[in-house]
């Protein structure tokens, strides 16, 4: 990194939310940023189906979700694909979604709120400490004592 930025880990964003003017946004805005957006999507199960085709770096996934499946159910198939996932959300979220995602943004937020946060994983996704803007959480596993 000797005179110069270090490599960005997340480049590939998957968005998955249900209202049209939110995921119109997220595209909008991400891609302002730099990021791809490999797709925005609604549900749970068209989610699921770019999973198992496309190379994703992280997923912006709202929790209530256009079909039956929640974000949450998102969350536990994206873990055993060891995709990190980030809850956009406006509502409270079960306890266990801290177990499942990487964090949470509430809604709403800026664009600005939304570069400091997906930047704040890229680092904490690299090792580094990582202070989230105000309004998003980056969940830090606990680890049981013996």
């Amino acid at each position: 990194m000797l005179f110069g930025k270090r490599k960005r880990i997340v480049n590939r964003i998957l968005v998955v939310e249900d209202e049209p003017l939110v995921a119109f946004d997220n595209e909008v805005m991400l891609g302002d940023l730099g990021y791809e957006v490999v797709a925005t999507l609604d549900s749970f199960e068209d989610a699921i189906e770019i999973l198992e085709r496309e190379k994703i770096d992280l997923i912006l996934s709202d929790y209530r979700l256009s079909s039956q499946r929640t974000g949450l159910d998102l969350a536990r198939a994206a873990k055993n694909r060891r995709i990190p996932i980030v809850f956009s959300t406006g509502h409270a979220l079960p306890p266990e979604s801290m177990q499942l995602a990487l964090g949470c943004i509430n809604k709403p937020y800026s664009e600005r709120t939304l570069k400091l946060g997906i930047n704040a994983v890229d680092k904490h996704l690299a090792g580094e400490k990582a202070k989230p803007p105000k309004g998003m959480e980056i969940f830090v596993p606990t680890v049981a004592k013996e």
